[in-house]
């Protein structure tokens, strides 16, 4: 990948098919990339109102891009898709500056986007497909439809500011809804960008929609009458603001992707080797800033001590920096991250964790949100501490031990999150049994916790969602089935109901 910066000026909010600059705003966000703060990308004013005018511009072009046919709105994807594989590059460099995140990581994101519409389009539609039930009722054929809700408000994280919006607007818009995307405000050059590549694929005006914005817009945009739905990716404590805001919208569906504590149990016949990689992966890719990555790390006693040993080892020598530099880490996003990170290692050590390896702030050329990782060690489980049970979003990992299965088990499930589980064993009657006991919506068996398939559903338990599995199963939030009971036989007087007494000409 060239390291030649692509230029980025600021556009405005995309609405009704053009930019709109915002002159007179509510505020603005300087957007410095937290890989080196002396890169100013652009400065973006926002303006509440905005979110407002593109909810209008959506739901007036919801009635057109609705009734157009199936195979219409495909031609506007497939146009959508050439956008984001020509300009693959340049999004990739785009996110490495938003988000810090390494170029190889980056391009992986942005290969990902064109991926998203062919997986959707040739394989997800499968699931909203007609059915026609013959005798539904006695000679009564049934139909199952499934039809758009309207507009449908996206709210991106930063982590992945392009593939988990574009996981929610491309299933949104094939089925003919309209969308309205807010990016996070640490990424809103992303969310410029991609607003780019729907003007350049010529969608018509209003079907997709753009506005930059702070918490109270997001606010905003989510409680808007117009608004049919809310498709959110990010924290548990947004995702709970996000349902308050929209406690008397009964008519609004939510699909809230929440976060993880995730677990990864590593047993008595691990292949060692892959344990290790697996798990340095699942802790420590994209600065620990993924709501799939491993945050705790259960082992086997009889393999406890090699484990951990060759583990820390191998996080001793991950390389962390500039994005330009192809390391494994880059910075955490914002200087609170970096505060809440060394917090956590206080945390930790106050409620009698072991400080394996200690996590701290690095001073490196390129000034930055960058830390090492880290790793506590649980002298005793316990369901209350604040330690074992928050998400803290960074590369930090708890590594306990315990030969008790069921135990392992008890712990997997004790901090109220519930999004993946990774088991590393030979044994599939251990896998049978997690998958039955674990309180998750992702099993993976020797595979780290880390990196999901838009091939197969992604979504959690508890505090990690509300039970609106997205990636291959978004496409079903975004519609609503419709049953029909088709009836062509003529009227039959002969089986009028009792006690009806109808004067037949």
């Amino acid at each position: 990948m060239s390291t030649t910066i692509f230029p980025i000026s600021y556009k405005g909010d995309f609405i009704n098919g053009r930019f709109v600059p915002v002159t007179k705003g509510d505020g603005e966000v300087k957007n410095l990339s937290p890989a080196d703060l002396n890169d100013l990308i652009m400065t973006v004013p926002f303006k509440h109102d905005h979110m407002d005018e593109a909810c209008v511009a959506a739901k007036k072009a919801y009635p057109k891009w609705a009734t157009l046919s199936m195979d219409e709105r495909r031609s506007y994807l497939l146009r959508l898709k050439e956008m984001f594989d020509t300009h693959a590059e340049q999004f990739a460099q785009i996110i490495s500056r938003d988000t810090g995140k390494p170029a190889w990581e980056a391009m992986t994101e942005a290969k990902a986007l064109g991926a998203k519409i062919d997986i959707t389009l040739n394989q997800s539609t499968k699931l909203v497909a007609d059915e026609r039930i013959p005798n539904a009722l006695p000679q009564v054929d049934g139909v199952i439809r499934h039809r758009s809700r309207g507009v449908m408000a996206v709210v991106g994280p930063f982590n992945f500011p392009a593939h988990l919006p574009n996981g929610h607007i491309i299933p949104a818009l094939i089925v003919g809804n309209t969308v309205v995307f807010k990016p996070s405000e640490q990424t809103p050059a992303v969310g410029q960008f991609m607003a780019e590549m729907f003007e350049k694929a010529q969608f018509p005006p209003g079907v997709f929609n753009m506005v930059q914005g702070d918490g109270a817009g997001g606010g905003r945009l989510v409680a808007n009458e117009h608004v049919d739905g809310v498709l959110f990716t990010g924290s548990y404590e947004v995702g709970l603001k996000i349902k308050q805001e929209t406690l008397n919208h009964y008519w609004k569906i939510l699909a809230l992707e929440m976060g993880g504590k995730n677990a990864t149990v590593v047993w008595e016949d691990a292949d060692m080797d892959k344990a290790v990689y697996e798990s340095l992966v699942g802790a420590y890719m994209t600065a620990g800033q993924r709501c799939s990555c491993t945050s705790r790390i259960i082992v086997h006693p009889k393999i406890a001590d090699e484990f951990t040993e060759r583990f820390y080892q191998a996080a001793k020598k991950l390389s962390i920096g500039h994005w330009t530099e192809n390391t494994f880490m880059g910075p955490l996003i914002t200087s609170a991250s970096v505060e809440k990170y060394i917090r956590f290692q206080e945390i930790a050590n106050r409620e009698n964790c072991e400080s394996l390896m200690r996590g701290k702030s690095l001073d490196l050329k390129n000034k930055g949100y960058y830390v090492t990782p880290s790793i506590h060690l649980v002298k005793k489980f316990d369901p209350n501490s604040v330690y074992q049970k928050s998400e803290i979003f960074g590369p930090n990992v708890a590594i306990y031990t315990t030969g008790d299965w069921n135990h392992a088990m008890e712990i997997v499930n004790s901090t109220g999150y519930g999004l993946v589980m990774a088991l590393f064993s030979k044994n599939k009657e251990l896998y049978e049994d997690a998958l039955f006991k674990a309180r998750v919506g992702l099993l993976n068996w020797n595979r780290t916790t880390n990196g999901a398939s838009s091939r197969l559903p992604f979504g959690g338990m508890g505090k990690s969602g509300n039970d609106r599995a997205s990636a291959h199963y978004a496409i079903q939030y975004c519609t609503v089935p419709v049953a029909s009971l088709e009836d062509p036989t003529p009227f039959d007087p002969t089986k009028i109901l009792p006690g009806m007494n109808l004067d037949m000409k």
